[in-house]
């Protein structure tokens, strides 16, 4: 008999840290991961190593982009069964710094990704009445920080379109939730930064991919909206 088709996840925004760790813990636990990113270096690298993962590009600020990724994906994988959006940026800056590009980009890749993002998967999920979309979110949108006037409205809406969807899509069994990032995620270029740090004090990415597994795999009586993720250190 011909073995069971691996259910699908599809990872947006794959880069060293979070989109890697979730990529990798995904694999692991038997899906065949669509790895989407608008530069194809690691996600080519990612494809050669994980069993029954592919590569696409894709840039979340461009609706053609999107769209062209998913279509590829969908007919070398199949429809998405659980989809990670990782993706996410935003210039640092107080109101007087950012440019009006700046607020504008940080908008069209935390909240327009999601929303081009969901929009290519929701259909086949509420078709067969389940399905996963988990959101890498900030504190950001929690507080609007004097240095964060692009990323914080940004990641605000990205948060404020997560809920609505949860709130619509959850009684047809569609589960949205998202996770707050409060912290600094380990990565090379954020341990050079602040090599005083002790090294458990920053986020591990393979933690921000636990949180995601165990969110896809909960139970729909009990289901998480929004989960925090920090180190113990971190002061809150």
């Amino acid at each position: 008999m011909p073995s069971e088709k691996a259910p699908v996840c599809a990872v947006v925004g794959v880069g060293p840290g979070n989109g890697e760790a979730l990529a990798r813990r995904f694999a692991a636990d038997g899906y065949a991961v669509a790895l989407m990113a608008r530069k194809p270096e690691l996600t080519a690298r990612l494809a050669a190593e994980l069993p029954a993962a592919k590569a696409y590009t894709c840039d979340v600020a461009d609706a053609a982009s999107v769209a062209a990724a998913f279509a590829a994906a969908r007919a070398d994988l199949g429809e998405v069964d659980v989809l990670l959006v990782n993706a996410g940026s935003g210039v640092w800056g107080t109101f007087e710094e950012v440019s009006a590009a700046d607020f504008e980009q940080a908008w069209r890749v935390n909240a327009l990704g999601l929303f081009l993002c969901a929009k290519q998967v929701v259909p086949a999920m509420r078709a067969r009445g389940k399905g996963a979309i988990v959101v890498v979110g900030a504190t950001a949108s929690r507080r609007g920080g004097a240095r964060a006037a692009a990323f914080g409205p940004a990641k605000m809406a990205q948060k404020g379109l997560a809920e609505s969807m949860a709130r619509h899509l959850g009684p047809a069994g569609v589960h949205v939730a998202l996770i707050v990032v409060d912290g600094v995620v380990r990565s090379p270029a954020a341990q050079g930064r602040s090599p005083d740090r002790p090294a458990d004090a920053f986020i591990a990415p393979a933690g921000i991919a636990d949180i995601a597994a165990s969110l896809v795999r909960q139970d729909r009586s009990a289901w998480s909206f929004e989960v925090e993720a920090r180190p113990f250190t971190e002061s809150w």
